[in-house]
């Protein structure tokens, strides 16, 4: 019953977006789920066995204070490169394409590092911008103690439909129990010019509806009228091995025009930030409820927007509520003559 919870997943390509005026209620509830995977590739590790690994790979989980035990090296291996936009990791490495058991390895290892979930509220008034916040909500992935960890790695279920080595999603071929080590010994094996296999990093079970309309509700308090955006998205949220180029870039450009690009994407690791879906009976949160957050964060953030701030909220604005007082008694505020007529 609880696996079956646990397979409440978002799709790992969608970002949660919501648009409209301060007053407005609550956006739509986030995009229905897609079907179940297979089950875990591996059973829960515990604190220890992951200090164990740690020790035999030669890898270090760090303990910086006020951040998430991990080994933050992860994110950063050699021969790879993250994107612009700080969502996709990817490489062109030939071991990774010509090893079965290094992909597999990198794949496991990449999938023990959550993916970095933020909120952004942002404020606008005829094209101009009043406030632009962000808020970094990766620890609530990771709880204090290893062993109440529950995220989990799975690779594609039967019948699901997927790339799963073509140029588009299909639900063959089937490779049983085999998991992780067969569709990386198929990928090494696959002939042909171009082709690319992804592990995605996705979080579920968050109710990101919820905790839009508590912001919502917070910017109107302030009377502020102007068009409120509210947005989810996931940054380091996808690792991607591809084959070197066999000439250069360019050509391995033209080369997928025509004759397309082998895709894998059949594995996933999946960060609940609950056991279960809001709502439903038995729901254990991994680190704190959503509620038990926007108690921590609703002053902090009030006064942020109340600043006018264009940046990050951080724990630093916390110790300031806590230590100061900040964002208790912020009352409405006078946004300027352009608010008066919205």
């Amino acid at each position: 019953m609880q696996r079956d919870r646990l397979e409440s997943m978002g799709r790992p390509d969608a970002s949660f977006s919501v648009t409209g005026n301060a007053a407005d209620g609550p956006g739509p509830a986030p995009a229905a789920t897609p079907p179940p995977y297979s089950g875990p590739i591996l059973p829960h590790a515990t604190g220890e066995d992951r200090r164990q690994g740690d020790s035999q790979s030669g890898s270090v989980t760090a303990r910086v204070m006020g951040l998430p035990r991990l080994d933050y090296n992860l994110y950063s291996p050699p021969l790879f490169k993250l994107s612009a936009d700080a969502e996709t990791l990817s490489s062109k490495a030939e071991h990774l394409c010509s090893n079965a058991a290094a992909l597999a390895s990198l794949i496991r290892a990449q999938s023990s590092i959550p993916p970095k979930p933020q909120l952004r509220v942002r404020g606008t008034t005829a094209g101009r911008v009043d406030f632009d916040i962000k808020l970094n909500l990766m620890s609530l992935l990771v709880p204090e103690d290893e062993r109440q960890r529950i995220d989990y790695m799975r690779c594609v279920g039967e019948g699901e439909m997927a790339f799963r080595g073509g140029v588009k999603p299909d639900a063959v071929p089937e490779m049983g129990d085999a998991g992780l080590e067969a569709w990386c010994s198929r990928f090494v094996n696959d002939k042909a010019a171009l082709k690319t296999f992804a592990l995605d990093r996705v979080v579920v079970n968050l109710d990101v509806a919820w905790i839009e309309g508590q912001l919502r509700g917070l910017v109107a308090s302030l009377n502020y009228r102007g068009l409120v955006d509210v947005t989810f998205s996931v940054t380091h949220r996808r690792v991607i091995v591809q084959n070197p180029d066999k000439v250069n870039q360019f050509f391995t450009t033209v080369t997928s025009l025509f004759t397309g690009k082998n895709k894998y994407e059949v594995v996933k690791s999946v960060w609940p930030f609950a056991t279960a879906p809001s709502g439903e009976p038995g729901r254990r949160c991994v680190v704190q409820s959503e509620e038990a957050w926007w108690k921590d964060w609703r002053d902090p953030i009030r006064f942020a927007i109340s600043q006018k701030r264009r940046g990050w909220v951080t724990v630093e604005d916390r110790l300031e509520t806590l230590m100061e007082g900040k964002g208790h008694n912020t009352q409405a505020l006078d946004w300027g003559p352009d608010h008066a007529g919205v």
